[in-house]
């Protein structure tokens, strides 16, 4: 079953955005590391339910507006109109390559899988790979989805992680019936609006930037 892993906020300036949710949400936010070979950095801040949030800013414009990575695409896009703010989320799976053939089978455009990696402060190397669903970044999202290396995305020191949790994403990137055929996943019948991962809740609605609640 999908779990919600992150949601992406664009910073401007990744630090001072992460500092304003500091201040407006009383929540702790720390460096994440560098992307050196996307131009980008980013700030997490981890939650209970096993979900973060990830500022993510350019410090590299040339070498972020010539990735041919879908979020940094979207990123550099979204900096571009000047709008900063949540515009992305990431699903977590075990399963990349059955969702690779999944998408192969049922001719769902995509792009990766891609690599990541960064290192973490106490020197160890974090690994992930991303799969997109191909969408167009003027007009609609889906997001996209992320499978880690040997070791997750958790804090190293369990006193980096907030005690609230990402309890429901509002989303209308695309209806939710598509949704679920992009996704492979099962309809149901008694949440008409909404589907429930994991360890949080998609609520979608016709229109309207991203968002999301903390409890």
């Amino acid at each position: 079953m999908l779990a919600l892993d992150h949601i992406v906020i664009a910073g401007k300036n990744a630090e001072e955005a992460s500092e304003n949710y500091h201040k407006r949400m009383a929540i702790k936010a720390i460096k994440g590391g560098e992307h050196e070979n996307w131009g980008t950095y980013n700030y997490l801040a981890y939650f209970s339910n096993e979900s973060y949030i990830e500022w993510l800013g350019i410090q590299d414009y040339d070498k972020a507006s010539e990735s041919d990575n879908p979020l940094i695409k979207h990123l550099v896009y979204r900096l571009d109109q000047n709008k900063p703010g949540p515009f992305q989320f990431a699903l977590r799976t075990n399963q990349m390559d059955e969702y690779w053939k999944h998408f192969q089978a049922n001719n769902i455009p995509f792009d990766g899988p891609f690599s990541g990696e960064r290192l973490r402060p106490d020197g160890t190397l974090l690994t992930w790979r991303m799969l997109f669903p191909k969408y167009h970044v003027e007009d609609e999202m889906l997001p996209f989805l992320i499978e880690w290396g040997n070791s997750s995305n958790a804090p190293t020191t369990q006193g980096l992680t907030n005690p609230q949790a990402i309890m429901n994403i509002h989303y209308s990137g695309v209806n939710k019936a598509t949704f679920m055929d992009i996704y492979q996943l099962k309809n149901r019948k008694s949440l008409s609006n909404q589907f429930l991962l994991r360890n949080s809740k998609i609520s979608f609605k016709e229109s309207g930037d991203l968002s999301f609640e903390l409890v």
